[in-house]
């Protein structure tokens, strides 16, 4: 295995640790022995754990915004068709990960700017789409931000994932705020 695939390890043990029990988990002592490996490993891919957290919160940002932006347009189809794609997989997501993202940046300030930053981009991909869809600009704006807030909230009350029955009736009922002027 080479060098980045093993810290690549490391980061998805601490995502783990983070989605499953907290910021207070991602711990190297404890991520070692969940990895099966030793202290001085970590220490060969990250300085210390202030590393592996910067680490961590990157990684997040690339995951759970630029993959899904990525894995939606490589879908195709009009602005219509991405938002319902964009929803399908955020509703199939495993909002735990997110959830403690936010209490994290709820903490720390450097957390907070990133995930301020990623619900700027989320946010700003979903109000491009809409006006992609015919949509007023300003209402874009206003309808991104509803949609984007009700999905963050739906994280924060019921972070397991929505079966794909429930995501398809959920993509049906807001069908009309993904596009034209309604």
């Amino acid at each position: 295995m080479n060098e980045r695939a093993a810290g690549a390890e490391w980061i998805d043990a601490g995502l783990r640790a983070l989605r499953e029990d907290g910021l207070e988990a991602v711990r190297v002592e404890r991520l070692a022995k969940a990895l099966g490996k030793t202290k001085g490993s970590f220490y060969w891919h990250f300085a210390d754990r202030p590393a592996l957290l910067t680490a961590l919160a990157e990684a997040w940002r690339a995951r759970a915004t630029g993959a899904v932006i990525d894995e939606v347009e490589a879908g195709g189809g009009d602005a219509a068709d991405k938002l319902r794609r964009l929803f399908a997989i955020t509703l199939a997501a495993d909002g735990r990960l997110e959830r403690a993202m936010r209490d994290w940046a709820a903490r720390d300030a450097g957390v907070a700017a990133i995930v301020a930053a990623v619900d700027a981009r989320r946010h700003g991909y979903v109000a491009d789409r809409l006006v992609e869809a015919g949509v007023a600009p300003a209402t874009a704006q206003w309808r991104s931000r509803f949609l984007y807030l009700a999905i963050i909230g739906r994280f924060a009350a019921a972070p397991a994932p929505m079966s794909a029955e429930e995501a398809r009736a959920m993509i049906a009922a807001i069908a009309p705020l993904l596009g034209g002027e309604r």
